[in-house]
């Protein structure tokens, strides 16, 4: 019955609107070759609370993301267009939130909510025991949703309780993890139910599941590109979030599924995105002390086709990294933390990684007025988003920055 109520809701969501516009990669060619500088706009419009963040940006610019309400107990999916704020609204709870890149060219945004209806089975499941949305007690279910001209839907689970929606792409392919009815022995903590990887359709009005690799019970899916391949993890149930969950990362293409060489671990293997060529970017633990599934994931590229993943490194005296984002020409943006510095927002391109402070200039960096935290996103344009933050008030916001100077 849910699935029905899905067709029909989803279909009449797609009746109306332009017909998505696939943009093609740009020449393989084409690549800076020097440092390209950035121009920052800060996007001070919220929704009344001191923390907001970009995760998405579009190739026309919509920028995807969160803003607390007033008195930072409670935030919303929001979306940023031409300087204004939207607040994408809820699936009845008290918190949304757009967490991945999910922002397509054809103006559909995908994210998690809660609900307001109660979960029996109390897990913390991954919207909370990630932290990407502030616990509920008692705990509340949370579901992926799509959200497009002002209407936001429920995207319906593999017969358990929750849901998660991370990537959409042009086609309207929106793709994410939820539970299944089983109650899986893997799994740790609080967390009780299976969960598997899975691609929604709008159009369609259908779901699917994308199995995990085999000998691994759980999967979740967290990009996908305008043809439609989908990388993402496999491994245990665990806790829900990275860990033993991500013993492998892998790519689902057309009904196969082939394991995404990492940088040597035993966990936290995660793609984050893919581009066009299929090329991959995320974060993964390098060989070292993770027998427990300790976090020491460095950021990383994978070129697709290539038998090993590149190590992207830190900045500074960083001990972790992790990539978030790339577009076609292969510039991988993501943050750098866990030394002296803070975290800060990096940008990748041509061996090169750079703090994406020093490419904004004056008034950016450790001891400036501002610090670019965190990058989540670039399109085609070479624009980024993410989150910054004012020094003197500590207050946060998301930005864009766009390259003013790029050499090729």
């Amino acid at each position: 019955m849910r699935h029905a109520l899905f067709a029909t809701t989803i279909a009449a969501l797609w009746s109306c609107g332009p017909e998505p516009q696939v943009t093609e990669p740009p020449d393989a060619g084409l690549h800076a070759t020097s440092a390209p500088q950035y121009q920052v706009e800060i996007l001070t419009a919220s929704l009344g609370g001191t923390i907001s963040r970009g995760s998405g940006i579009n190739n026309h610019g919509w920028i995807g993301g969160f803003s607390f309400e007033p008195g930072n107990a409670t935030l919303h999916a929001a979306l940023w267009r031409g300087g204004s704020i939207t607040d994408l609204g809820t699936l009845g709870g008290p918190n949304s939130r757009v967490p991945w890149p999910g922002v397509s060219d054809a103006g559909l945004v995908v994210g998690i909510s809660h609900t307001g209806q109660l979960d029996s089975l109390d897990e913390a499941w991954s919207c909370e025991a990630g932290g990407f949305l502030p616990a509920t007690n008692p705990r509340q279910i949370c579901r992926g949703f799509v959200w497009r001209d002002g209407v936001i839907h429920e995207l319906p689970t593999l017969g358990g309780t929750h849901g998660f929606a991370t990537g959409v792409n042009s086609r309207g392919q929106v793709v994410g993890w939820a539970e299944t009815p089983v109650r899986d022995p893997t799994c740790t903590d609080v967390q009780v139910l299976q969960f598997r990887a899975v691609m929604w359709e709008p159009k369609k009005g259908t779901m699917r599941q994308l199995p995990p690799f085999p000998g691994d019970s759980a999967s979740a899916a967290v990009g996908i590109n305008e043809r439609g391949q989908v990388v993402g993890i496999s491994g245990e149930c665990d806790q829900s979030v990275g860990r033993f969950s991500a013993r492998r990362g892998v790519l689902w293409d057309h009904g196969t599924i082939t394991r995404i060489p990492d940088l040597g671990g035993k966990s936290w293997h995660t793609p984050q995105d893919i581009n066009e060529r299929g090329d991959v970017a995320g974060f993964s633990n390098p060989p070292g002390e993770d027998p427990e599934g300790d976090f020491i994931a460095h950021a990383f590229l994978w070129i697709h086709g290539s038998p090993t993943a590149l190590d992207l490194g830190t900045l500074d005296d960083d001990a972790l990294s992790q990539g978030q984002a790339l577009n076609n020409r292969r510039q991988v943006v993501g943050v750098s933390f866990g030394g002296s510095s803070g975290s800060r927002a990096f940008l990748w391109q041509d061996g090169v990684l750079m703090d994406l402070n020093d490419l904004a200039g004056p008034g950016f960096g450790p001891g400036e007025t501002y610090v670019l935290l965190s990058a989540r996103d670039i399109n085609e344009a070479g624009q980024i988003t993410g989150d910054v933050r004012e020094v003197a008030t500590g207050l946060r916001f998301a930005f864009v920055a766009w390259p003013t100077r790029v050499t090729r």
